[in-house]
């Protein structure tokens, strides 16, 4: 399959144009290829590593949440140079799908989490410059901190931090993937009791903490593999192309 083929299927049904201004992300093709496309290779990261495993699995394409092109100007030199330098000598093709994949009503990275929490119900939650990000919602039955941990396959040695200062027993729920940890302003105004995000900042610990509200910060990476998956996923079963998905956890 060509790549202008896939640009094309992928703007189908992400809202790559609607969102062009908005994110900072350069969305869509970064580095083109000259070669027909018979297997993708799927990451968070646009990185040395993941380029590697892409070309060592046989991919000709990798799609990425977090591409190497952000909105401004960059020189080619270091290590931006020799990503580069990689995939043109390989002639791997790179695009990049960040707020997009991020706000997808099926297959994003924000409906995925709050549905592997066991949040039903979901409604918008939380702003990005315009753009509602996140989602929230409700517990089909009470459930602690805990429990949650549990649903999402987390233990508290890979976390970021876990904050339980709120309920012990949680009705309701918000989700926003990556950085949104200041956001848990927003899940406070609206009364959440157990708010999910992915990065931790230190300035909240004491907001939470006199809120009494309990917070989640599983990761920058590890909430944002599901959205990647999922398209992995649908590519497959939709256009029977070979996909597959490279893992290169963080810890961050």
């Amino acid at each position: 399959m060509l790549l202008k083929e896939l640009d094309a299927y992928f703007r189908g049904f992400l809202d790559i144009d609607k969102l062009n201004g908005t994110d900072i992300s350069r969305n869509g093709i970064q580095v083109q290829c000259r070669q027909d496309i018979g297997k993708i290779a799927f990451a968070v990261d646009a990185c040395l590593e993941t380029f590697r495993r892409a070309y060592e699995a046989g991919a000709q394409m990798l799609v990425v949440h977090h591409g190497i092109f952000w909105g401004h100007e960059q020189t080619v030199t270091g290590s931006h140079y020799e990503r580069l330098r990689f995939l043109m000598e390989h002639d791997m093709a790179l695009y990049a799908v960040h707020l997009p994949l991020d706000i997808h009503p099926e297959i994003g990275n924000n409906v995925s989490l709050a549905a592997a929490a066991g949040l039903t119900e979901l409604k918008p939650f939380g702003w990005f410059r315009g753009v509602q990000v996140g989602v929230k919602g409700l517990f089909e039955s009470p459930v602690t901190v805990s429990q949650v941990l549990d649903r999402l396959g987390l233990d508290r040695r890979e976390l970021l931090a876990v904050l339980p200062f709120g309920k012990e027993k949680n009705i309701t729920g918000a989700v926003i993937t990556g950085g949104g940890d200041s956001d848990v302003a927003e899940a406070i105004d609206e009364d959440v009791d157990l708010y999910i995000t992915g990065d931790a900042a230190h300035v909240v610990y004491h907001t939470c903490l006199e809120n009494r509200i309990n917070m989640i910060s599983a990761g920058h990476y590890r909430t944002e593999i599901y959205g990647v998956r999922n398209l992995a996923e649908k590519v497959r079963a939709e256009l029977g192309i070979e996909t597959v998905f490279i893992d290169v956890p963080t810890g961050l």
